[in-house]
C-alpha cells in the first residue's frame, strides 16, 4: 500500500495534489522540488500503476515486487534503483532478521518500497523533515539518510551479536556447563545468524564505493545523485566497513569456539574412557582370582586350609587399594 506521498520544495514539506501523478508534474514544474513516496509491500496494481507514471524499469519493477534480493546498486536510463537490507535484532529470542528497502532515484522524485519490519523510513521521514539544509538536496538527501540510518543500526547489531559471543564463550569455558548438550546447538545457531547478518552487510560495499566514489569508481558519476555528496557516503562507507570487520572477526571467533567446544568434548569423553577403563581394571583383578579358585580342581594351594578364604579376600582388597592409588596419582579417576 501507499504509506505517504508529499512533495518537498525549498526542504520543506509542501501541500500538493494528493494523486501522485498530479505531484510529480507540480515538481517538476517548479525545478527545485521532489516527490517522495513511500510504499509497503505494494500490490502488484499499485506497483504498476506507480511504475508506468514515473517510467520505472521492468527489470527494477521485478526485483521490487518479488523481494529477496542483494544489496545492490543498479543505473537504467530514467531512474536509479538501490537496494538495502535493514536489520533488526530480536532480543528476546537473540535473533537477527532482515527486511528489504528498494529506492528508485530520478528525475525530481524518490519511490522507497519496504518488505518487512526492519526498515527505518519513518524514522528517517521525520529527521529530514526537521532538518531543512540537508533535505534541500532533493533525492540525494533521502538516500543518503536512509543509507546511513540503516548502517548505523548495523553497528547496533553487531554491538548485541558481540554481547551474545561473549555470554555464549563463557558459557564454553565454563567448568559447569561447558559440555551441556545444547552448547553445539547454540554456537550452530549463534553462526547462522552471523551468517544471515553478513549477507545483509557485505554486499553492501560496493554500491557504496560507487555512492562515495571510492576504488576504481573515483572518477564515475552516478546519476541522479548530487557530486558533493560523495563525502557523505564516504563516511557511510567508513562506517560499514567497520561493520564488516566486526562481521570476520564474529564469524573467526565463534568458529573458533566450536572447536574449542569440540575439542573439549573430546577431552572429557578421554576423560571418561580412562575412568572406565580404571574400574574395569579394578573390577578384572577379583574376578581374575574368583575365577581361578572357583575352577573345582582337587589339588589346589592352599584350597584346604582354614585361613585360605580370609586370606584371599585380604589379597582382593590389597590389590584394590594399590590398584586404586595407582589411577588416582595418575590421574584416571
Amino acid at each position: 500500500m501507499i504509506v505517504d506521498c508529499a512533495i518537498y520544495r525549498d526542504g520543506r514539506r509542501t501541500e500538493g495534489p494528493s494523486d501522485f501523478s498530479d505531484a510529480l508534474d507540480t515538481a517538476r514544474s517548479t525545478g527545485d522540488a521532489f516527490v517522495w513516496i513511500g510504499l509497503h509491500e505494494a500490490s502488484q496494481d499499485e506497483f504498476d500503476l506507480v511504475s508506468q507514471e514515473f517510467g520505472l524499469h521492468p527489470l527494477a519493477v521485478e526485483d521490487a515486487l518479488k523481494a529477496h534480493q542483494r544489496p545492490k546498486l543498479e543505473v537504467y536510463d530514467d531512474s536509479l534503483f538501490v537496494v538495502l537490507k535493514p536489520v533488526v535484532y530480536e532480543a528476546r529470542s537473540d535473533k537477527v532478521s532482515t527486511g528489504e528497502l528498494m529506492l528508485f532515484l530520478g528525475d525530481s522524485f524518490v519511490v522507497t518500497v519496504r518488505h518487512g519490519e526492519g526498515a527505518p523510513l519513518k524514522a528517517v521521514r521525520q529527521r529530514l523533515e526537521a532538518d531543512q539544509e540537508v533535505l534541500k538536496q532533493g533525492p540525494t538527501a533521502v538516500l543518503y539518510s536512509i543509507a546511513d540510518a540503516t548502517v548505523d543500526h548495523y553497528l547496533e547489531v553487531a554491538n548485541e551479536l558481540q554481547t551474545d559471543l561473549e555470554e555464549l564463550e563463557a558459557e564454553v569455558f565454563s567448568p559447569d556447563r561447558g559440555g551441556s548438550r545444547d552448547t553445539a546447538s547454540r554456537i550452530y545457531t549463534f553462526k547462522r545468524q552471523v551468517l544471515e547478518f553478513r549477507r545483509a552487510t557485505g554486499p553492501l560495499a560496493l554500491p557504496l564505493d560507487r555512492l562515495s566514489g571510492a576504488g576504481p569508481w573515483g572518477l564515475a558519476r552516478v546519476p541522479f545523485v548530487n557530486e558533493g555528496a560523495k563525502p557523505f557516503f564516504r563516511d557511510v562507507n567508513d562506517h560499514l566497513t567497520r561493520v564488516n570487520e566486526s562481521v570476520d572477526s564474529l564469524d573467526r571467533l565463534v568458529s573458533d569456539i566450536l572447536s574449542a567446544h569440540l575439542a573439549q568434548m573430546s577431552v572429557r569423553q578421554n576423560d571418561d574412557m580412562r575412568k572406565i577403563s580404571a574400574w574395569a581394571a579394578m573390577a578384572a583383578v577379583p574376578t581374575m582370582i574368583a575365577g581361578i579358585y572357583g575352577m573345582n580342581f582337587d589339588h589346589m594351594p592352599e584350597l584346604h586350609w582354614a585361613w585360605s578364604y580370609p586370606a584371599v579376600i585380604v589379597l582382593m582388597a590389597a590389590l584394590e587399594l594399590g590398584l586404586y592409588r595407582l589411577f588416582k596419582k595418575r590421574g584416571w579417576l
